[in-house]
């Protein structure tokens, strides 16, 4: 029997992977104690979807416990042992603005809780595939150096720039630069990962994302760009941008796509490997260019108001390049545009709101 274990199960890319590694013929066992709520307020619970997890997936197992909580975690490993043949791990505390209000929280969840599953893998099931979601965010505000020209729309980087054409790849350095206590917390883990991977021999791998999303996602102010911009433009809520003259621009992958690429990597894994992975070219947009589709999908107008100051460390450009992954694995293939993305999520919203 393979067994998967995902943490943050109840959450975006947590419950997708759910679905497909269950599809796929894995049992899965998910671990999510619904923190997002604690961080960010009712309205981003994942309650609801720990509940639909449950009722819809067969041979789900679904643990209520925290990631930090070394004894738990040992429980957990040593009942399954070596069937364990995947961890996918997406628990987190996700916000940069968050964590300056609770450092140690923060830190503790990031960095220590990605300790303890990677010690539990070496010592229970030393063979599995390791797969830690990590950030862009890990680059700080290195990226804000970057060449940019404004245009009507968005920021867009200027043409001679080696990055232009696919965006910004593994080279760039995470040294030397703000980093928001959230993007020190995560590189903390993303390292630890690639030295167990390398000290070790494991097979781990650090997916650094852009903009995750997809119709999974409990949005909110804080965390979950596209989810919150949808959830505000169905329900009518005020909607507030932060800096740039809201033309910051994010690659946007699919949940879908996101996954099928960490099931790619778990065909044929690799050991301390570092991937970017978002919507890259194929799919991005600006603050402004994300209103506009969304006003045109609701067929509504937006009640938004702009701040002029940006939050600590944030990214005025961010599209990634993915040429990397795609070298090791050109099987691959992006399945969702901008568009039908945001499609997507406006329609799970407004079947959401109808059930409430």
């Amino acid at each position: 029997m393979s067994i998967a274990i995902v943490t943050g199960s109840a959450g975006l890319i947590g419950s997708e992977s759910v679905r497909f590694l269950a599809e796929k013929g894995l049992t899965v066992v998910g671990i999510d104690n619904d923190l997002r709520k604690s961080f960010f307020g009712e309205e981003a619970s994942t309650d609801w979807n720990r509940r639909r997890l449950e009722e819809q997936v067969r041979g789900y197992s679904h643990v209520s416990a925290d990631i930090r909580d070394e004894a738990a975690m040992e429980a957990l490993f040593a009942k399954h042992g070596r069937d364990i043949a995947l961890i996918i791990h997406c628990a987190a505390q996700p916000s940069h603005d968050w964590a300056a209000k609770a450092p140690l929280v923060d830190f503790t969840v990031n960095a220590n809780g990605t300790l303890v599953l990677l010690e539990k893998t070496r010592r229970h099931c030393p063979d599995a595939v390791f797969i830690y979601l990590s950030t862009n965010k890990v680059y700080g505000d290195t990226p804000n150096r970057l060449p940019l020209r404004e245009t009507e729309t968005r920021w867009e980087l200027d043409t001679s720039h080696p990055y232009a054409e696919h965006g910004i790849d593994e080279s760039m350095s995470i040294d030397g630069s703000m980093h928001s206590l959230f993007g020190v917390s995560k590189v903390s883990a993303d390292l630890m990962v690639q030295e167990y991977g390398r000290y070790f021999g494991m097979r781990t791998a650090c997916f650094r994302g852009g903009c995750l999303t997809g119709p999974g996602h409990s949005g909110a102010q804080l965390h979950g760009f596209l989810s919150y911009l949808v959830r505000c433009g169905v329900a009518g809520t005020p909607y507030t941008v932060f800096g740039y003259k809201a033309k910051q621009v994010r690659d946007n992958i699919h949940s879908h796509d996101l996954v099928s690429a960490l099931w790619h990597f778990f065909q044929k894994p690799r050991v301390a490997e570092v991937y970017n992975m978002g919507g890259s070219r194929f799919s991005n947009c600006s603050m402004l260019e994300a209103i506009a589709l969304t006003e045109k999908i609701s067929g509504r107008r937006m009640n938004w108001t702009y701040v002029d100051e940006n939050r600590a460390g944030d990214h005025i450009w961010w599209v990634s390049d993915v040429r990397r992954f795609q070298s090791h694995y050109p099987d691959w293939k992006y399945e969702y545009g901008l568009e039908r993305t945001l499609r997507e999520i406006h329609d799970a919203m407004v079947e959401r709101t109808m059930s409430r």
